[in-house]
């Protein structure tokens, strides 16, 4: 398995996580699989790279990391990790500026959600 998903900081109102250590305040569901798990975390790394105003810096079989520039500019960061055995896909979207992102890393993750369980 690749390197684990960043935890959230200390004071996560610009983080959002699947991870269980998460805040449940700041906890998100991870994506359910169905089918192949390698096809389907290919299919997610599919859509982030077809995002706006988003880079993949790092892509391997089970984990992605983008960087996604806000509208404001600002640069937020989102991994994704494959777990086949849970067949689940971690997330966690998080600004790396700033303490309060106005709800903009819930937002990106519930749009891809939306995204990758259409396809």
């Amino acid at each position: 398995m690749s390197e684990p998903l960043s935890p959230c900081p200390w004071f996560p109102f610009g983080c959002v996580s699947s991870l269980n250590e998460a805040w449940s305040l700041y906890r998100v569901e991870p994506f359910a699989v169905s089918g192949d798990p390698l096809a389907a975390f290919a299919r997610l790394k599919n859509l982030v790279s077809k995002a706006v105003s988003t880079d993949i810096i790092t892509a391997t079989d089970d984990y992605l990391h983008a960087a996604c520039r806000t509208r404001a500019g600002y640069i937020d960061d989102l991994e994704c990790r494959l777990c086949p055995s849970g067949r689940v896909i971690h997330v966690r979207s998080a600004s790396r500026d700033g303490i309060w992102d106005f709800f903009v890393n819930r937002s990106r993750v519930e749009r891809l959600r939306r995204q990758f369980q259409s396809e």
